[in-house]
């Protein structure tokens, strides 16, 4: 029997329907959304994107019908399922690692094998031997073994060397003893963990004859391969729920004197000779953070796209949703669409500007790791060749990763992948609450297809390296490019180079700053490209004064230091964006409306951020007061005026199909109210509705009725 009445089913919404504003608005603006999204992504891609989607969404097990209703428990039983039956998927399709990457995002939530196929697997692939390669990571793949990567502890996050795991050398035996001390050595938020994984790479304090050679990389198996009970001396088990992230089991461990073969230590860049017993140090101990280095790259590149979920949902609800009358309107004017007031476009066209910034800025820093996988993998004795980055010297406090950075790809990479990804993931996840505050009330629905995306994304501001204590490293790396500079080398990459540009002119001895450069930033795009690099600098040789002249104590400098990095991150995304519009307007693969509202959105990001931090290019003199002021007044609002036409047509670019979406207000087809009606009453899947109560505060009683149907669960 259905719980809607006949009268119910006829009602329509109010004029004008959301599919007819959404035509209007598409049809105001000449970009053709297809050709950016090509443009963005690539032919291949996209259709790839397609083809896995239409398995995806033929196969029961990824029916999305109760992600919204569902509490934890189901949820994580949903997502094994899905995980599952997406290896046998990728078995049966011969999917590779980017099909798999593509269903996920397709998925758009966290499953059990995500850690496995990410960081365990990354790991394995980077730092194991031949010989550890065909014990660990033949199983991996097969997916025999379902690792995890243990790194964080319950008292220790991003500072790897104030780890207190223990793997202890035992010389007679030719093994390593693996041991938690303390209760704060507990493993703790590790994803896959909890109840999936039945081996883990453990990042544990390395110990010979007494003496701590810092953390390395051990493969501990926890359960029984047949019973999945875990093994003696493991005591495993889930955190418990959290404010988001709930399909995964991220897991806890503490380890009780688990003795390990010496093949576990991976060994790649770092080993115990067995005959020896003597430690053999990796060349570069940024080689050993392989992982962590490939993970913040992928969070830069990841911020593109989520951002633009969320602009996506918000840009087209705003279109449909009208409020208000516009006060200089004429007397009985219609409400106005929310997109047409000024506020809202300055929030939401900013994090679309920021969504196409942030894509750009991930893939060249996808290719900056690529190469300096390349460079490995073609140098397999490093020993002996340039200069690859120096390990921490004995005498430094501990901090995120202590790698002292030196001039070259590892280091370059180290310290963009720490600033960016602290810009980054900051940028989104601010970017995804300005989006869901300007949908209004119905923003806090589930049916947003905001909130829960929303509470899944929050823990990458802090995981691989909290985004605001990471940025001691980028301050570590520019402090180092600026004594470069300083001692008279000669400029070898992007920091230096605009640090050796800025102090051409200028009088260190006495303190003087070279003159003022006089950026045309109103009309000449890549005068914003070196104003942005010219604050950066400034504030580079700044905080290198600071610290080596006026020996100011270091966390006394830890605000400086974030503003640093914000702004060396910046330059960095501002100049890759520039890069972009160069290469689209060199290979002419967008028309001219696309490529004009492109650098409108490249104005928009490099105007916006220029608006909110204008003290610093004040002090630094890379913009002028009037400039400043020109673009608060008019430079934003005119850009947004530009932009306002296409706006609807820039968020179909990011090609989200509804299924991938899951969102009632960001429907391609505008049938927003529509949607949240059915969602909510018609669709039969909202528990709450079948429960008839007594809510008499003096009965016992709290139910009358359950006319809950039975769930049906999915089959693998």
């Amino acid at each position: 029997m259905s719980l809607v009445p006949d009268w119910v089913n006829k009602l329509k919404p109010a004029e004008p329907q959301g599919g007819d504003i959404l035509s209007i608005e598409r049809g105001r603006s000449s970009l053709q959304s297809d050709k950016m999204a090509t443009f963005l992504f690539g032919n291949a891609k996209l259709q790839r994107k397609k083809e896995i989607e239409d398995i995806l969404k033929n196969d029961p097990v990824f029916d999305k019908k109760n992600n919204y209703f569902d509490g934890r428990v189901d949820k994580f039983k949903t997502a094994l399922a899905r995980a599952k039956r997406s290896r046998q998927l990728a078995v049966k399709y011969g999917w590779d690692d980017m099909d798999m990457e593509i269903a996920r995002k397709l998925m758009t939530e966290p499953d059990p094998y995500g850690l496995h196929s990410s960081m365990f697997l990354t790991t394995l692939r980077d730092q194991t031997t031949e010989e550890q390669k065909r014990l660990f990571l033949d199983k991996a793949e097969a997916y025999i073994y379902i690792g995890a990567y243990a790194q964080t502890e319950l008292g220790h996050g991003s500072n790897v060397r104030g780890l207190e795991t223990q793997a202890t050398w035992n010389s007679d035996r030719k093994t390593f003893t693996m041991h938690s001390p303390t209760l704060t050595a507990s493993k703790w938020w590790i994803g896959s963990l909890g109840r999936t994984a039945n081996h883990a790479v453990v990042m544990a304090q390395l110990y010979i004859d007494g003496k701590n050679y810092g953390p390395h990389a051990f493969v501990v198996q926890i359960r029984d391969m047949e019973t999945h009970e875990p093994l003696p001396g493991r005591h495993v088990g889930d955190i418990g729920p959290k404010f988001g992230y709930n399909n995964m089991d991220n897991g806890f461990l503490l380890l009780d004197n688990v003795e390990i073969p010496h093949v576990n230590m991976l060994a790649r860049f770092a080993k115990v000779d067995k005959e020896t017993n003597q430690y053999m140090k990796p060349t570069s101990s940024a080689l050993t953070y392989g992982t962590m280095t490939w993970v913040r790259a992928n969070i830069v590149l990841d911020a593109g796209s989520t951002l633009a979920r969320g602009t996506t949902v918000a840009l087209r609800y705003c279109a449909i949703r009208r409020q208000f009358q516009d006060k200089d309107a004429q007397p009985g004017a219609d409400e106005s669409p929310v997109l047409d007031y000024t506020m809202v476009q300055y929030r939401l066209f900013s994090s679309l500007a920021a969504a196409f910034a942030m894509h750009f800025t991930g893939q060249a820093m996808m290719r900056l790791y690529n190469q300096k996988q390349e460079w490995v993998n073609n140098n397999p004795d490093i020993k002996g060749k340039p200069d690859v980055g120096k390990l921490s010297s004995e005498d430094r406090g501990p901090a995120p990763e202590e790698v002292h950075a030196g001039a070259d790809i590892l280091a370059d990479l180290h310290a963009t992948s720490c600033g960016l990804k602290a810009l980054a993931s900051i940028t989104a996840g601010e970017g995804l609450e300005v989006c869901r505050r300007a949908c209004g009330g119905h923003g806090y629905s589930s049916f947003s297809g905001l909130g829960t995306f929303y509470a899944d994304y929050l823990p990458t501001l802090t995981w691989e390296g909290d985004s605001y204590m990471i940025t001691q490293q980028v301050a570590r790396y520019l402090l180092k490019m600026v004594r470069q500079v300083v001692n008279g080398d000669k400029p070898n990459n992007e920091a230096t180079e605009i640090i050796a540009d800025f102090l051409a002119k200028a009088d260190l001895k006495n303190g003087t700053p070279p003159p003022a450069p006089e950026f045309d930033i109103i009309g000449n795009d890549y005068d914003l490209v070196k104003a942005y690099g010219w604050r950066a600098a400034s504030m580079a040789v700044d905080a290198w004064r600071r610290r080596d002249v006026e020996h100011v104590a270091w966390n006394a400098l830890l605000i400086d230091f974030w503003r640093l990095s914000t702004a060396f991150s910046q330059y960095l995304v501002v100049k890759n964006y520039y890069e972009a519009l160069q290469i689209a307007a060199k290979e002419r693969t967008l028309d001219s409306t696309s490529i004009e509202v492109l650098r409108d959105l490249y104005r928009m990001y490099a105007f916006f951020n220029l608006e909110n931090f204008g003290l610093e290019f004040l002090a630094s003199s890379a913009a002028t007061p009037k400039q400043v002021a020109y673009i608060r007044r008019k430079g934003v609002p005119e850009v947004m005026a530009r932009i306002r036409p296409h706006a609807v047509n820039l968020a179909d670019s990011w090609a989200f199909s509804d299924w991938q979406l899951d969102s009632s207000l960001g429907r391609q087809d505008g049938n927003v109210y529509e949607d949240m009606f059915y969602r909510a009453s018609k669709s039969g899947n909202n528990p709450l509705n079948y429960l008839t109560l007594d809510p008499r505060a003096d009965s016992k009683v709290l139910v009358k009725v359950d006319r809950t149907p039975k769930r049906a669960q999915a089959k693998l």
